[in-house]
């Protein structure tokens, strides 16, 4: 049940963003904002509505899941971006892939990922697991709000993806229907998993379980 969830979070959050991305809808981060807000409300209760590699690994560091759910919940939340970006590429008319604004160093490009994946996984540890707002009805607003944040803040910079899943179904999904490669893959890794990681560590380092 919770990874049916992951899967289908993970595909309705990702499908409005390939849609958005591919049509250059205006106000595009607002959409991808709401589209995880309503995403978390709808699952939050089941799997915790994670749709997102680097908030599971934030959150198995913080002690509320086993390394192997962590990567079983990887796998759906995976799946789930192919499979959307595939569906949106193929509504659209054509693929969305990801990559830095033009003439953006890549240390700035990783630096924009890390910083606002960190923030996106430190909100959710402290509305959605800790003891503190056990219960509080504004964890979706606050998960959601911080996406706007970062897309307007930072996508620009460097693509926008702040969560893994995002930059392997885009990177996959136009490499699979012909529209480029794997260069840029790695800093949709790397960048996202060490700010999920970071915030993990200093969530529990700040003691406020």
């Amino acid at each position: 049940m919770k990874l049916a969830v992951e899967f289908i979070g993970s595909f309705l959050f990702m499908l409005a963003i390939g849609l958005v991305v591919a049509q250059a809808v205006p106000m595009a981060p607002l959409v991808i904002g709401f589209s995880l807000m309503v995403a978390v409300y709808a699952g939050g209760h089941i799997s915790g509505a994670h749709y997102n590699p680097a908030v599971s690994l934030a959150i198995m560091l913080r002690g509320k899941m086993t390394p192997a759910e962590m990567v079983s919940y990887w796998v759906a939340q995976i799946l789930g971006a192919l499979m959307a970006f595939l569906v949106a590429g193929w509504i659209a008319g054509k693929s969305v892939g990801i990559a830095p604004g033009e003439g953006i160093e890549v240390s700035k490009a990783l630096a924009v990922e890390l910083l606002y994946t960190f923030m996106l996984a430190f909100v959710v540890l402290n509305v959605a697991t800790a003891k503190g707002t056990q219960g509080n009805s504004f964890y979706g607003l606050a998960i959601g709000g911080t996406i706007v944040v970062a897309a307007f803040a930072g996508g620009a910079i460097s693509g926008g993806a702040f969560n893994p899943a995002v930059g392997i179904g885009a990177t996959l999904s136009h490499a699979m229907m012909g529209g480029g490669g794997f260069e840029n893959l790695w800093l949709y890794l790397v960048g996202p998993l060490v700010g999920g990681a970071l915030a993990g560590v200093v969530f529990k380092g700040l003691g406020t379980e």
